[in-house]
């Protein structure tokens, strides 16, 4: 029987054990149309991104931002998630930002809570007074 201690824990599922491999989290600021399925959402990684990468996660919105699909390429095959709020929404940026963003663990945790993201981990330091 296997140590459970010497398996990896996932740093976005603190205390689960990894199934998918998450090196990378990359946000995609314009809206998605939550009826795409995988090979839409994969097309629109490779539009946005230039690739879909292995191990790497990319998130999309709808335009009300109550809805998010996360597509994930872990090294093997393409994973497909959806998660819909019910109350609320994402708190998800504008174009304004470019058409891509890089989050760590830390602000998706925050981002799938409805928490204000950008001010978590480095992003959220003040630096000068």
């Amino acid at each position: 029987m296997a140590n459970l201690r010497s398996r990896r824990l996932c740093p976005v599922c603190t205390g689960a054990y990894a199934v998918i491999r998450i090196d990378a989290i990359w946000l995609a600021t314009e809206p998605m149309d939550m009826r795409a399925g995988t090979d839409t959402a994969l097309a629109r990684v490779v539009a946005v991104f230039g690739a879909a990468k292995p191990h790497c996660a990319y998130l999309f919105a709808n335009r009300r931002a109550n809805r998010m699909k996360v597509l994930v390429h872990d090294g093997v095959g393409i994973w497909l998630a959806a998660r819909r709020l019910h109350q609320g929404r994402f708190i998800w940026p504008g174009l304004r930002h470019g058409i891509e963003m890089e989050l760590d663990a830390k602000q998706l945790r925050a981002l799938v809570l409805g928490l204000p993201w950008q001010r978590v981990g480095a992003r959220g330091s003040i630096t000068v007074l």
